[in-house]
C-alpha cells in the first residue's frame, strides 16, 4: 500500500468525513447518510488465478446500514492521476463484493459449504447493492482516461452488441464548484477546498474552519502536495486538539523564520555559499555541514543557540 494511500485512508475512513464525501458528491449535500449508519468493512477479498490464491483491497469501504437493514456496500478509491484500468479495477471490486453474497448464503445453510440454497429461499434474500465513488485529486488537468469498460477494451462491431459495459464514478474533487465545495461540513471540505484553490488560482487561501482530525489532515496535506512542513506543524501543536489552517500556515512560516535564520548564520560563516544555502532550507544537520564543508557539531551548535 503507497504512502498516499495511507494518508487519504486514515481521513476518509472516519464516519463523518466518509458520509460527509457520499452525502455531498451523490445527494448534493443533503444528509441522507448518517455517520452512524455507518459500519466498517473487510476491504481485502480473495480470488483464485493461475492456481494461485491473489487478493482484492478497496481503499476505504463502508456497510450503510438503515434499521439493521444494509442499504448499500459504498466504497471510495482515490487517484491522484488518470487510469487508464480504473473501470476494470472497480468492476474487480463490486464483482467481489456480489460474489461475497452469494458465498455468505450458501456457505452457512446446515452447516457446510457445499449445501444448495433452496430457489425459493435465495428468492426472498434481500440483495443490496455495491457503489463506487472513485476521487480525482488532479488539478493541473482534468481525468483524461476511460470511465466505462467499453471505452477500454478493444471490441469488434460483431460482438459490442454481447459485451456488457460498465461505467465508474469518478467525482474530480479539484473541479468541484466553489459552491459545492461549501456543502461539505467534515474536514474533507478543506482538503477539497485547497485543491480547487489551487486549480483556480495556482495558490491557496486559507479557511478559519476548525479541522476535527487534525493529525489526519495534515497528513494527508502533506502527502499529496508533497510539502512535510504540513505534518511538522502538527508535530509542533500536538497537545492543541483543534487548530485551522490559517494557524498551521502559520507555524509553517514561523519555523522557515526560524530555520531561515539559524540557516543565515551559519551561511553567514561560509562567504559566498549563502544563496546555496538558503535554496536548501529543511536539509539535515549532515546534509548542511557537507553543503557548507564545516562539520556537523558546529552546524548543530549554532542551530541550538537559535532555538
Amino acid at each position: 500500500m503507497g504512502e498516499k494511500d495511507i494518508a487519504e485512508k486514515v481521513l476518509e475512513d472516519y464516519n463523518d468525513v466518509f458520509a460527509d464525501i457520499v452525502n455531498v458528491l451523490l445527494f448534493q449535500g443533503e444528509q441522507i447518510v448518517k455517520p452512524e449508519q455507518l459500519e466498517d468493512k473487510t476491504l481485502r477479498s480473495s480470488y483464485k488465478a493461475d492456481g494461485k490464491l491473489r487478493e482484492i483491497v478497496r481503499d476505504v469501504g463502508k456497510n450503510w446500514n438503515q434499521d439493521t437493514i444494509r442499504i448499500v456496500c459504498l466504497g471510495i478509491e482515490n487517484q491522484t492521476d488518470s487510469d487508464a484500468d480504473m473501470p476494470l479495477r472497480v468492476i474487480s471490486y463490486v464483482g467481489a463484493e456480489y460474489r461475497a453474497q452469494l458465498i455468505r448464503d450458501t456457505s452457512s445453510q446446515n452447516g457446510g459449504d457445499g449445501d444448495i440454497m433452496s430457489t425459493k429461499k435465495r428468492r426472498d434474500i434481500k440483495r443490496y447493492p455495491v457503489v463506487t465513488l472513485v476521487l480525482y485529486f488532479g488539478y493541473e488537468k482534468p481525468w483524461s482516461s476511460s470511465k466505462s469498460l467499453l471505452d477500454r477494451l478493444t471490441v469488434s462491431d460483431a460482438l459490442k452488441l454481447y459485451v456488457q459495459d460498465y461505467r465508474i464514478n469518478v467525482f474530480e474533487i479539484a473541479y468541484l464548484t466553489p459552491e459545492q465545495v461549501k456543502l461539505f461540513q467534515s474536514d474533507f471540505r478543506i482538503v477539497a477546498d485547497y485543491f480547487v484553490q489551487k486549480r483556480l488560482n495556482h495558490e491557496y487561501k486559507p479557511s478559519p474552519q476548525k479541522m476535527k482530525h487534525v493529525h489526519a489532515v495534515l497528513q494527508m496535506m502533506s502527502i499529496m502536495t508533497g510539502d512535510h512542513r504540513f505534518e511538522d506543524a502538527y508535530n509542533d501543536a500536538i497537545q492543541k486538539e483543534e487548530l485551522n489552517m490559517c494557524e498551521v500556515l502559520d507555524r509553517v512560516e514561523q519555523r522557515g523564520m526560524e530555520k531561515g535564520y539559524a540557516a543565515g548564520r551559519i551561511a553567514g560563516r561560509n562567504e559566498g555559499k549563502i544563496d546555496a544555502f538558503y535554496h536548501e532550507l529543511g536539509m539535515s544537520v549532515s546534509e548542511i555541514a557537507e553543503k557548507l564543508s564545516i562539520t556537523e557539531s558546529e552546524v548543530q551548535k549554532i542551530l541550538d543557540e537559535s532555538e
